[in-house]
């Protein structure tokens, strides 16, 4: 019997180029996120770890370059121990620190002010650290062919980068905010590898500048909304009372009314609605649109990537998919509260207010409680469900089928490289509420 050892090898690799294929299904992501969902509800949480691996492992083999699809081969128990750890590093670490600034604080400063922003000023740089190491994680367990993906170690090395960057963009009033993109983005991208071939970032950060049209149209915008209003044609003029005399001084809503109607043309208030919405759309637009113009100058081993990613489609994935899901949420919020209402009726609602009658009539504190408390949590497990299905989903089915790469032929030299090891795993992010997001 004659065994053909080419009939399990990858694909050959073609001369050309290739494109990236994206074969999953909505409704199937959608009972396996509900699944998921619904263990992780009814574990307490501790179920989440494997349901980003299972949500990763479909996402990770419906995109397929080339036909053939990517494999992620993270663990959840490395999730599970890495978050353990990462707590207990990040307790002791916040406990000492925190004690140690808010001593100062009371001694030097008499305030407590200055500690709490201190506290925060030092989480900022473990945030980027968590931000890289997460990045690093999810590399170094996702393979294409066989072939392993990796970053190498760099985390405190982009953090106080990261810090610097950010320091020089406030103080430019944002105007060199491509410049940190790029610098930030070209620091990770020149440390990736794909087995042997080390991924580049070519390029200018000027180039970046491009992408900024529809956020700076906004700002301009924006900046001539507020110079009509407060200096051409005063909103509030001479004699009026001011918005703080108005917020913190009515005494019933009538009196709010008169207030604001001896405002200059008050209803030009509504005109910041419309910009808002546009330096939302122009804060999008550069993020998707910048990934764009980095993807297409990104090249390893002879091999080129090409994004046509369209800024405008993504826009209006996040904007009808966020409105779908949070409708729902809000929905799923109201139904909660009518129904606790016809349960409990006006009365005892008021009454349980007031600690004086158990919740649900009477039903044991502890169950109306748990009642309660698993529809509001049932009701964030369809939130996250839809927000799967309609935006994460579409957003990474757009970003593959408008993802190609180009002269190709180099692939072909590609060794495997070492396996990566972690002893954290996402951790840092997890604790940080950074690795929600596939």
């Amino acid at each position: 019997m004659t065994i053909n050892l080419t009939d399990n090898a990858p694909p050959p690799i073609p001369k050309q180029g290739m494109d990236v294929w994206f074969v999953g299904g909505r409704s199937a992501l959608f009972w396996l996120a509900l699944k998921s969902g619904f263990w992780t509800v009814l574990t307490l949480g501790f179920y989440r770890f494997w349901m980003k691996t299972r949500l990763r492992r479909w996402y990770w083999s419906s995109i397929r370059p080339g036909g053939h699809p990517l494999e992620y081969v993270g663990d959840p128990w490395e999730k599970l121990l890495g978050f353990f750890i990462a707590v207990v590093i990040l307790t002791f670490y916040i406990g000492i620190v925190n004690l140690a600034l808010m001593f100062v604080s009371f001694s030097v400063f008499q305030s407590s002010f200055i500690g709490y922003f201190s506290s925060f000023l030092g989480v900022i740089p473990i945030w980027f650290y968590a931000q890289y190491r997460a990045r690093r994680y999810v590399l170094g367990r996702t393979r294409w062919r066989g072939v392993r993906f990796g970053l190498e170690k760099g985390a405190w090395g982009y953090a106080w980068r990261a810090l610097l960057h950010w320091v020089i963009t406030i103080c430019t009033l944002g105007l060199l905010w491509p410049r940190m993109t790029f610098y930030l983005e070209k620091y990770k991208t020149d440390r990736t590898y794909f087995g042997s071939a080390t991924l580049m970032q070519g390029g200018r950060w000027t180039m970046l500048y491009r992408a900024t049209g529809p956020f700076a149209l906004a700002v301009g915008l924006a900046a001539l909304l507020v110079f009509w209003l407060v200096w051409l044609e005063p909103l509030v003029p001479q004699g009026a009372k001011s918005f703080e005399e108005v917020v913190g001084g009515f005494e019933a809503d009538i009196d709010l009314m008169f207030d604001i109607l001896d405002w200059q043309r008050p209803f030009r208030l509504f005109l910041i609605l419309p910009v808002l919405l546009m330096m939302i759309y122009g804060a999008v637009h550069y993020r998707f649109a910048s990934k764009r113009i980095l993807a297409n100058h990104k090249h390893s081993a002879g091999v080129q990537l090409n994004s046509s990613l369209n800024a405008l489609r993504v826009s209006m994935i996040y904007v009808l998919g966020t409105t779908i899901a949070y409708a729902i949420l809000v929905v799923g919020i109201m139904a909660i509260a009518g129904v606790a209402f016809a349960l409990m009726g006006s009365e005892a609602l008021v009454q349980s207010q007031l600690g004086t009658s158990d919740p649900l009539g009477d039903l044991p504190r502890w169950l109306s409680i748990g009642v309660l408390a698993a529809l509001y949590l049932s009701v964030f497990l369809f939130w996250g469900v839809l927000h799967h299905a309609f935006v994460t989903y579409p957003l990474m089915r757009h970003m593959a089928l408008t993802l190609s790469l180009l002269n190709v032929a180099g692939l072909a030299q590609v060794s495997q490289r070492a396996r990566d090891e972690f002893a954290e795993a996402e951790g840092f992010a997890e604790a940080l509420d950074l690795g929600a997001a596939i």
